[in-house]
């Protein structure tokens, strides 16, 4: 009696044991599936619009290296480094500081703190709040340097295949936070991403009289697609077939502005938003744009 009570228990110790290896595999499987996991391929540029509820943060990956642009705010701190620890991600060879709001480098000394960053970029000002001041402490501990990020820095090298052209700021200094944000185009054989932080139409009308070749298939859409931001103009002449909205469900301000989704969609521009979208992940394999 007692032999085969053992050889019962046995049995239900392997079965029980099976069923929790299962349940672990599924739970694998499942988590997999769900966190938008893109392995990088070495001939594609991949670019990973964040959802960070109401902010910016925007990866690229490219030729074994990462740029990260931004660092979303405080509130989603464990959505961004969640997300970016499932890439597996050991080094940022490119950090950049768009310009000081909470939004944009609210978790920007987390980032700091994980992570190998090689180069750091931000644009010559400084902020009296204790998120840029938490930033600031991270750089020394680290060691790192600010690389002054303006019109026509050349020092972002991406690779082959790639191009890097800064446009803005322009100025040395603005009333407006906001537009000492960096207007970024980073071209990958023939295709092209224009980034543009917050900046808003005076900045916009600034480069459109330098007469840059901001013509870009991919717009991330300027200042979470406020008003202040994507003039007509400055749309058209970009002339993009995709544009991407960073902003947060439900927010406070009303992002975007129906007037500028209006322009968008009068321009023929296919429109993804990480608020109704999630985690927006473009590739291109130099010729053309998918989006995972």
């Amino acid at each position: 009696m007692n032999k085969i009570f053992i050889v019962k228990k046995k049995y239900i110790s392997i079965f029980l044991f099976m069923i929790i290896i299962s349940l672990y595999l599924i739970s694998c499987s499942s988590l997999y599936k769900n966190s938008n996991y893109i392995k990088p391929d070495p001939n594609q540029m991949i670019v990973h619009f964040i959802d960070v509820g109401q902010g910016d943060s925007i990866l690229i990956q490219v030729n074994n290296k990462n740029m990260l642009i931004d660092a979303g705010p405080k509130s989603d701190k464990n959505e961004l480094l969640n997300y970016l620890s499932k890439l597996n991600i050991e080094k940022l060879d490119y950090v950049i500081a768009t310009h000081p709001h909470e939004d944009h480098i609210g978790n920007m000394s987390d980032i700091i703190d994980s992570y190998n960053v090689l180069k750091f970029y931000a644009p010559k000002v400084q902020s009296t709040t204790k998120t840029f001041e938490k930033m600031i402490d991270s750089l020394k501990r680290k060691g790192l340097k600010i690389n002054v990020i303006r019109k026509d820095t050349d020092s972002i090298d991406l690779g082959k295949n790639t191009n890097v052209r800064v446009f803005s700021p322009i100025d040395d200094s603005y009333e407006n936070l906001n537009n000492y944000s960096s207007v970024i185009k980073i071209q990958y054989g023939s295709t092209s991403f224009l980034f543009t932080g917050d900046a808003e139409k005076d900045v916009e009308e600034k480069i459109l009289d330098n007469n840059e070749n901001i013509s870009s298939d991919v717009l991330k859409v300027g200042h979470h697609g406020s008003s202040t931001s994507t003039s007509k103009a400055f749309l058209n002449k970009i002339n993009p077939s995709i544009g991407v909205i960073s902003v947060g469900k439900d927010n406070t301000y009303n992002h975007p502005n129906n007037e500028t989704i209006k322009s968008l969609k009068e321009n023929k521009v296919t429109i993804y938003r990480t608020d109704k979208d999630g985690t927006v992940i473009l590739s291109s394999d130099g010729t053309k744009i998918s989006k995972k």
